[in-house]
């Protein structure tokens, strides 16, 4: 069920006021049926990958509570492994048995040889790499002793397949949203109200820029062969756009849906295009998977302890598996690698953590030197983006090779006015309020009430007027 769907917009009235019809003291009630809840949600797409799920949740259940009862290190290492061994085994069936088997036919060619490949057809169900990694965090906190084994079986169900954020994120941590399904929960009118302007803002996001640059985008990237190189520049500037509007807009409405039922979801992104370098934009995008390879892949491996060399090892290994996270492509991997070098030479001159504050905190225009950094940053991560959305790597270096090219300084030949000056609302929208959680957060105190709601008004317009084309958010394949 896609969150910008009639589905959906009929869906999320009839499941509120049912949960907020249970008493506040039904706890297990409410978590119930938003089990049911997910799992209708979830199933609409395809009911068959239920099982998946169903069997990942019962598998670190287990692990779970067995991890709680058992003191020798051996038996713990081995149930570790049991769930690591499932859930990264299921996650590797369906996401990448097919990339190996082509990868291998390849290679086999290189050496004179012919293989067939296989002809399994995998469909990947959607958000598993999203819910693998986050019940696979509630194992590993329990291993640490970071967090204790629950025994309520529908909480923690529920804490894994909670719908808002089920599909696409934010990867939640166990230590962060399972105690909130053994809390009292009551209805707040002002947390609704918030949430609802949260929903709004991410729909605006997804609807109106990230499908509005869709089209220009695939006709850009499917003909890049034609195109001159200001015309690709401008394709990808558009996808830059597109991806971020796309993805930040589901983390918007699922933080906002959320909190119409009385959770709080981390963060997932923090205006990440205002950074002043690549370090800052990675602390700033997808927070919730960054922070998950920093805790449970980068500082294993030792983070930037034991001298230069193995913190230039365990950065790349960082960007390399995050790019391989993303897709069973080589151009995600290239994008992971192209990453890891442009957050080299901040490593190597110890300035990775030398932008940790909002660009221009208490002032309403950067510096020249910010505006400049925000600038070279924006344009070094849209170089970047060209090999996330290319087909092949070939198409990726085609691509680039007709970017840098005399024609870059002509007239694109995708020059759409009216997407552009919306992407300006949304970019000076997101600057005026970019010390705060997201776009419209504060507009209570900053705009008068006519103003405020001629806003919310023109939005809710935008959104339906460009409702004709549904799009399935990016990340859903991922």
């Amino acid at each position: 069920m896609l969150f910008n769907s009639v589905d959906f917009a009929i869906f999320l009235p009839l499941v509120f006021a049912l949960y907020w019809l249970i008493p506040r003291r039904e706890i297990q009630a409410q978590n119930l049926l938003l089990l049911a809840a997910s799992y209708v949600f979830y199933g609409w797409w395809d009911w068959r990958f239920l099982s998946l799920i169903i069997l990942s949740s019962a598998v670190d259940y287990f692990v779970g509570l067995e991890l709680g009862r058992r003191k020798r290190p051996s038996i713990r290492r081995s149930l570790l492994s049991l769930s690591l061994a499932v859930n990264i085994g299921l996650l590797g069936f369906f996401k990448y048995f097919a990339f190996f088997v082509d990868s291998f036919a390849d290679a086999f060619t290189l050496f004179g040889g012919h293989i067939e490949g296989c002809t399994l057809h995998i469909v990947l169900p959607v958000g598993i790499s999203f819910y693998t990694f986050q019940t696979l965090s509630y194992t590993i906190d329990v291993y640490r002793g970071k967090t204790e084994p629950t025994r309520n079986v529908i909480a923690f169900f529920a804490f894994v397949a909670f719908f808002p954020q089920l599909v696409a994120g934010p990867i939640e941590r166990a230590k962060n949203l399972l105690p909130q399904f053994f809390e009292a929960r009551s209805f707040d009118y002002d947390h609704a109200v918030d949430g609802m302007r949260q929903i709004l803002w991410g729909l605006f996001k997804k609807i109106v820029i990230a499908d509005s640059c869709a089209p220009h985008v695939n006709a850009i990237f499917g003909n890049s062969a034609e195109m001159s190189g200001s015309t690709l520049l401008c394709g990808a500037v558009l996808f830059a756009f597109q991806i971020y509007g796309d993805f930040s807009g589901y983390s918007d409405i699922a933080i906002g849906t959320a909190r119409l039922f009385g959770f709080s979801l981390m963060r997932n992104f923090a205006y990440p295009y205002f950074s002043r370098d690549i370090a800052e934009f990675w602390r700033r995008w997808h927070i919730s998977l960054s922070s998950w390879f920093k805790d449970y892949v980068y500082i294993p491996l030792g983070g930037s302890r034991g001298g230069t060399a193995p913190a230039i090892r365990n950065t790349f290994v960082i960007f390399l598996v995050s790019g391989f996270w993303h897709g069973a492509n080589w151009t995600f991997i290239a994008w992971g690698l192209l990453n890891a070098l442009f957050f080299l030479p901040l490593m190597l001159l110890s300035r990775n953590r030398a932008n940790l504050d909002v660009v221009a905190r208490g002032r309403f225009l950067p510096t020249l030197r910010e505006g400049l950094q925000v600038l070279s940053t924006f344009l070094l991560t849209v170089l970047a983006w060209i090999f996330f959305r290319a087909e092949s790597l070939s198409h990726a270096f085609a691509y680039l090779g007709g970017l840098f090219d005399a024609s870059l300084f002509s007239m694109p030949r995708y020059l759409p006015p009216t997407l552009g000056l919306l992407i300006i609302l949304m970019l000076s929208t997101e600057w005026l309020q970019r010390d705060k959680q997201y776009g419209l957060e504060d507009l209570q105190s900053r705009l008068p009430f006519p103003l405020r709601w001629g806003l919310y008004y023109a939005l809710t317009f935008l959104i339906f007027m460009n409702t004709s084309q549904q799009r399935e958010f990016i990340y859903f394949q991922f």
